[in-house]
């Protein structure tokens, strides 16, 4: 299961114990925010793309959707994402879990500039009911994210 590779990636850390499962789903921003009890837009949600038939994924901030112009300014081509079937396969963990901790290798995680206005935000870890809370900071550390971009828009 993909959170159990998620809790050994973070336990090599010694922060296992941050994460935080729920008897409920956290699979979508909505309920991931109800669970937590937090705003939607602390969600760090992550979304997979293929670019140049490679996966991609984008961490952003709960309260946007992706800016198609500049993801293509960003990427040179258009928003493609990955089809659902594909995407555990591909990533290493299934839709509604998806996050950007221990990732099939070839993944690059990319976090948007939407996450940088928190002290906190919340990932997922995995599981379609789980998360942990991160500092941005921490967030940059164990993402193993190679840029910060700016390809999301309804947040400013």
């Amino acid at each position: 299961m993909a959170i159990d590779k998620v809790k050994a990636y973070f336990k090599t850390f010694g922060l296992e114990d941050k994460i935080l499962e729920f008897p409920v789903s956290s699979a979508t921003v909505a309920l991931a925010a109800q669970a937590l009890g937090c705003e939607e837009k602390q969600i760090a949600k992550t979304l997979s793309f293929l670019v140049d038939g490679a996966p991609v994924l984008i961490v952003a901030a709960g309260d946007t959707k992706i800016d198609n112009p500049k993801f293509k300014a960003r990427f040179h081509q258009k928003a493609s994402m990955i089809p659902a079937e594909r995407v555990e396969e591909l990533v290493g963990h299934a839709v509604g879990g998806v996050c950007p901790f221990a990732v099939n290798s070839g993944v690059t995680v990319y976090l948007d500039r939407s996450l940088q206005r928190f002290q906190t935000v919340f990932p997922a870890c995995g599981s379609a009911n789980s998360a942990i809370e991160l500092t941005i900071p921490e967030l940059e550390k164990y993402s193993g994210y190679c840029a910060w971009i700016d390809v999301c828009k309804g947040w400013e």
